[in-house]
């Protein structure tokens, strides 16, 4: 078995199936771990789903924060952005499929020793504080009270990890970690405005995986999100988004048996972020 993390796809279905063959994938031989934003920018939003479906159990999908905004829009608790591309799943007849499958996926695993995320964590959580926070979004997903919880989910507040966080405010903590963080400062606060790359960093501010004394420092992790840092390549980081929709690439890194061999295709959608 061989074992692939796979960064954003963000709806860019043609350089998803030219990667998998580029790689040799077998669904009955191989997985791989898709890091979150499965949709939305790129061109095919519907297709890059069925694509992803169809690999059945072989294929770990993330939710990142473009699949939660898509659940958001479909519930009337969030508008659509001019950029965004997701009326194919929204006006499909399968839609409600397709939204229950979304509900099914997961905000964190560990796979082959690599703790897979879509943005990051906060320094204060270990590996398994990690995929606790994760297990208490996915509940929320898949309960009856998920459309009023996607009505009250976009804030920037909290904006530092407690313990004592309760309902909303806990839950909206969590995802804005695991599906929006870039920096953090030494005391774990979330600084959720800025967007560039590590050079950008905020006065008294860390990328996340650099804050001093992060509690998962020496844990493998792999995460996307970030494409303005591209290809991030340590013996116990990878950073995976290489901008695919923006005119990148897409990435996959081959991680198992110890083993590490990088793998790319060009991407032709050159989307203007927005």
């Amino acid at each position: 078995m061989m074992l692939y993390l796979i960064g954003d796809l963000q709806g860019c279905c043609d350089a998803f199936d030219r990667l998998l063959a580029g790689i040799g994938f077998s669904p009955s031989r191989d997985r791989l771990v898709v890091l979150g934003d499965l949709v939305n920018r790129g061109p095919a939003s519907l297709a890059t789903l069925k694509r992803l479906r169809d690999l059945g159990d072989a294929a770990t999908c993330l939710l990142g924060n473009h699949d939660l905004h898509l659940l958001a829009v479909a519930c009337g608790g969030r508008r659509t952005h001019r950029s965004d591309t997701l009326d194919d799943v929204l006006a499909s007849p399968e839609r409600e499929a397709w939204l229950e499958w979304l509900r099914a996926r997961r905000m964190a695993v560990v796979e082959g020793g690599w703790l897979c995320v879509h943005a990051g964590v906060v320094p204060q959580w270990s590996r398994e504080q990690t995929l606790a926070r994760a297990a208490e979004v996915e509940a929320m997903l898949r309960s009856d009270a998920l459309d009023d919880f996607l009505h009250v989910m976009y804030a920037d507040e909290p904006v530092r990890w407690s313990a004592e966080l309760e309902g909303n405010e806990r839950l909206r903590f969590i995802i804005n970690v695991l599906t929006r963080i870039r920096f953090v400062d030494a005391q774990g606060r979330l600084d959720l405005k800025t967007k560039e790359g590590t050079s950008g960093a905020p006065a008294g501010f860390y990328p996340w995986f650099d804050a001093p004394g992060r509690r998962t420092a020496g844990v493998p992790m792999a995460f996307g999100h970030w494409s303005t840092l591209g290809l991030v390549n340590r013996p116990d980081l990878l950073a995976l988004d290489t901008g695919c929709v923006w005119g990148g690439s897409l990435t996959a890194v081959r991680v198992d048996g110890g083993r590490r061999e990088v793998f790319q295709v060009s991407c032709e959608q050159a989307q203007v972020p927005g």
